[in-house]
C-alpha cells in the first residue's frame, strides 16, 4: 500500500437498521448530527455553477463511479429549460434534482457505495471526521465552485490520484485488437510437466506478446520483435511479471499467460474496485501505524514527519491460506509484545491436525516441545491418550513451549481481536522467498521481527536492538506492554502504484469479485430527476 496521511476518527458512526447497520444516508453524517445545522442549498442554480456541476457528474467515471447513478443525462437535458426561466418552477425543480445528484456524488466519493461489512470486512468503519456532503456543497456553492466540494470529498491520498491516472490510461486504450484473440498455445519443453516458454525459445506468439507489452507500457514501441524471447522483449516481460505479483524469471507459464490475457478493461475494473475500497478503508488511524496488504504479502510501517508520510519499514509477510484459513480484514491496536512466546494451539488446529498426527507419530510431541494445559491450569508434559481425549473433549488444550521449534518463532506482536490473529516470527523462513505467500492458518508471519520490534518500541527507554535480540533469545516467555498502542490495519488492495508504474496483484481471497458482486446487486435508482 502507498504512503497514507492524516488521522481518521474511530468513533462508531452507524445507524441501526436491523441486521447490518445502515450505510450513511445522505445528509445524516456525524458532522450534521453533532455540528452546526445544515446550510441551505440553492433553490435556483446560476448557469456557470450548474454547468460545472453537470461536468462533475459526467466525470464520475474518472473516480470509478457510474455517471448514470446520478441521472446525469436527464439533468443535462433539463438545463436549457431551467436557464430559460431562471425564477420559474422548472428552474426550482432542476435545482432540487441537481442538489440531490451532487449530494449523492459527494456521499459516494467520501464514504463509498456499499457497507463494507457486506463483504465481511471488520474495519471500525468511520467516515472522515467533519465531512458532511450538505455542508461541503453549500460552502463550495457560496464560492461559486462546485468542484471544491468534490475535492473535499475525496480520500486525501496521493495514491488515490495516482490510481485515477492509471484508470484513465487503461480506459483510453479502449478495446485493443491485441486482445481480440488469445495468445497461441505454449510449447512443452522436453521433460517439462506443463507447457511453458523459456527465455531464448522461439514462439509464434511473440509479435502479439510484443503488441500487448507496448500498449501496457512495458516495451518501447520502437523495439523490434525478435525471433526468440530475448533482448528488450524479454526485459519487458520480466517487468510485466514484476508488476503483476509474478516471479520475474522471463518464463511464460500458466500464471504469466493468465495475467497477459487480462484485457485493459478488466484491469480498469480492478482499479475502480481499489478506488472504492480506499473510500471506506480506515487508513488514517494515527501518526504511526502498521499496514498489511494481503494480496501483496507485504507489511509497511509508516510515520508522519512534518506533515509527510515516511515509510520506515517494509517486509514480506506470510498470510492465511486462501479458502481454508483466510486472514480476516480488520483494524486493531497493537498493545504488547511477547518475547519467547508459548504457542497455544487453536482448538480447531488441534482437532483437525495436531491430535491425529500425534496419534500417528507420538515422537512429534517431544520434538516440538508440546505440553497439555488442563482446565484448572495444571501443566502436563507427558503425552498420553487420555490427554489427547481431553483436548478433543475441550477439557484441556495443547501449547508449545518457547524454543527453536516454536511455531511463533521468538516474538509475537499482540493486538487483541476476536479471531486471535497476531503478527509473529517463524522458524520456517524459507517460505518468505516464495512470490505467493498464503501458507498460514490465519496469523501473519513477519520476515524481519527485529526491525518491526524496533519500530513498535521506538521511544521506549532501554529497548534498543541489542536488548530486543537478547530478550528474543532468552527462552523465557515475557510480556512487554507498549507505551502507546499502535494501529494495525489488515487491508486488501489488488491495484497499486509503485515507482510511478501500476501494479496488479492476484485476487487471492476473491474479495474483488465479492465487492463487484455487491456493487452490481445494490439498488441503482438515480436521484429524482423528473419534473
Amino acid at each position: 500500500m502507498p504512503p497514507f496521511a492524516p488521522r481518521w476518527s474511530r468513533r462508531a458512526w452507524l445507524q441501526a437498521a436491523g441486521g447490518l447497520a445502515a450505510w450513511p444516508a445522505l445528509g445524516s453524517t456525524q458532522a450534521q448530527a453533532q455540528g452546526p445545522a445544515p446550510a441551505a442549498l440553492p433553490t435556483h442554480w446560476p448557469e456557470a455553477p450548474a454547468r460545472e456541476a453537470l461536468a462533475l457528474l459526467a466525470a464520475a467515471g474518472e473516480h470509478g463511479l457510474d455517471p448514470a447513478d446520478y441521472g446525469t443525462d436527464a439533468l443535462a437535458q433539463r438545463l436549457p429549460a431551467a436557464l430559460a426561466a431562471p425564477e420559474g418552477p422548472e428552474a426550482a425543480a432542476f435545482a432540487r434534482a441537481l442538489n440531490a445528484a451532487m449530494l449523492r456524488l459527494l456521499h459516494d466519493l467520501a464514504f463509498g457505495r456499499i457497507d463494507p461489512r457486506q463483504i465481511h470486512h471488520r474495519f471500525s468503519v468511520a467516515p472522515r471526521e467533519g465531512f458532511d456532503p450538505t455542508q461541503a456543497l453549500a460552502a463550495a456553492l457560496a464560492r461559486g465552485r462546485p468542484a471544491d466540494a468534490v475535492r473535499a470529498a475525496l480520500p486525501p491520498l496521493p495514491f488515490y490520484g495516482q490510481l485515477q491516472g492509471v484508470l484513465a490510461g487503461l480506459r483510453a486504450l479502449g478495446d485493443p485488437p491485441a486482445w481480440a484473440q488469445p495468445l497461441p498455445a505454449l510449447p512443452r519443453p522436453a521433460g517439462a510437466r506443463q507447457p511453458k516458454l523459456e527465455p531464448g525459445a522461439a514462439w509464434p506468439g511473440l509479435p502479439l506478446l510484443a503488441q500487448r507489452l507496448v500498449l501496457l507500457g512495458d516495451l518501447p514501441a520502437s523495439a523490434p520483435v525478435p525471433a526468440r524471447l530475448e533482448g528488450p522483449l524479454l526485459d519487458a516481460l520480466k517487468a510485466f511479471q514484476a508488476r503483476h505479483g509474478l516471479a520475474p524469471d522471463g518464463v511464460i507459464g500458466a500464471g504469466t499467460r493468465a495475467a497477459l490475457e487480462v484485457p485493459p478493461a478488466a484491469r480498469a475494473r480492478q482499479v475502480a474496485l481499489t478506488l472504492e475500497r480506499l473510500r471506506w478503508t480506515p487508513l488514517f488511524l494515527g501518526p504511526r501505524m502498521i499496514v498489511v496488504n494481503i494480496p501483496e504479502f507485504v507489511l509497511r510501517a509508516y510515520e508522519v514527519v512534518d506533515g509527510r508520510i515516511a515509510v520506515r519499514l517494509q517486509m514480506r509477510v506470510i498470510v492465511g491460506e486462501a479458502l481454508d484459513h483466510e486472514t480476516p480484514l480488520f483494524d486493531e491496536r497493537l498493545r504488547s509484545i511477547e518475547f519467547s512466546p508459548f504457542w497455544n494451539v487453536p482448538p480447531s488446529i488441534a482437532r483437525a491436525e495436531l491430535v491425529p498426527r500425534l496419534r500417528r507419530d507420538p515422537g512429534h510431541w517431544a520434538r516440538q516441545g508440546f505440553e497439555f494445559v488442563t482446565g484448572d491450569g495444571r501443566v502436563e508434559t507427558a503425552l498420553s491418550p487420555a490427554g489427547l481425549d481431553a483436548v478433543l473433549a475441550g477439557r484441556s488444550r495443547i501449547r508449545q513451549r518457547p524454543g527453536p521449534a516454536n511455531a511463533l518463532g521468538d516474538i509475537k506482536f499482540v493486538f487483541p481481536n476476536r479471531d486471535n490473529i497476531y503478527l509473529h516470527h517463524t522458524p520456517s523462513v524459507g517460505l518468505f522467498a516464495r512470490e505467493r505467500r498464503d501458507f498460514s492458518h490465519g496469523c501473519i508471519r513477519v520476515e524481519d521481527p527485529v526491525g518491526l520490534a524496533r519500530f513498535v518500541m521506538d521511544g521506549m527507554p532501554g529497548w534498543d536492538e541489542d536488548r530486543i535480540r537478547a530478550q528474543m533469545a532468552a527462552g523465557t516467555s515475557t510480556h512487554v506492554a507498549l507505551r502507546e498502542p499502535l494501529p494495525v490495519l489488515i487491508a486488501y488492495a489488488t491495484a497499486l502504484v509503485a515507482q510511478g508504474r501500476p501494479r496488479f496483484l492476484p485476487d487471492v481471497y476473491g474479495l474483488d469479485a465479492r465487492l463487484q458482486a455487491a456493487l452490481d446487486a445494490r439498488p441503482r435508482t438515480p436521484p429524482e430527476t423528473a419534473r
